[in-house]
């Protein structure tokens, strides 16, 4: 009885080592990419996303928290509080402030933030690289999982996003260095002088 409860114990180790070495090379896989992505001046990509709605494409421009996405229907800028989506079909802008899961959908570089708490970590070797399994501690939070495929450069190539019962998933290309300013990320009226502006906020 004895041997066999020791037994028990040192494969009950064993497997918390495990994971705890397997959950410290997705984090240093994570940080190394962070690193890339959030490049101080900026970055930009060309992204296609599936949806249980639909599926929409386009180019995404980041810096840090901001982003400002382009696909043929709409606009939108983030500068880390608010949010300003230019729709063409009725040129009117909804200014709001997003949601976590509402920024993760519109920037596939959120999960650069997520990481760091209030999630585990685990992963595997895929052909491209690494595929990092993010799950939520904290069952409040709108995203209970992320799975983010990782190339051998440290580029995001894919994230799949759990946000509530809905998966989302978002294939990320073409990720090149930038240089873009606060203002990059905010919406100008002067742009858009005839566009109806409506707050929702």
């Amino acid at each position: 009885m004895m041997k066999r409860l020791s037994f028990i114990a040192v494969a009950l180790f064993m497997a918390i080592g495990m994971f705890a070495q397997d959950e410290q090379e997705a984090r240093t896989i994570l940080d190394k990419t962070a690193a890339i992505v959030g490049n101080a001046g900026g970055a930009s990509a060309s992204f296609s996303m599936t949806t249980s709605k639909g599926n929409t494409s386009g180019t995404i421009s980041i810096k840090g928290n901001k982003f400002m996405a382009k696909t043929s229907s709409a606009t939108v800028w983030y500068d880390g509080t608010t949010q300003w989506t230019y729709m063409k079909s009725s040129n009117e802008v909804n200014v709001s402030t997003p949601t976590e899961a509402q920024q993760q959908s519109m920037n596939p570089y959120k999960f650069i933030n997520l990481y760091k708490s209030g999630f585990k970590l685990s992963m595997k070797t895929v052909t491209a690289g690494w595929e990092v399994h993010m799950t939520s501690t904290d069952t409040k939070r709108t995203i209970k999982e992320l799975y983010v495929t990782i190339d051998k450069s440290y580029h995001p190539t894919e994230i799949r996003m759990l946000n509530n019962s809905n998966w989302t998933t978002i294939n990320v290309s073409d990720f090149k260095t930038q240089n873009y300013t606060d203002a990059d990320f905010r919406f100008n009226s002067k742009d858009y002088p005839q566009a109806e502006v409506i707050d929702l906020r």
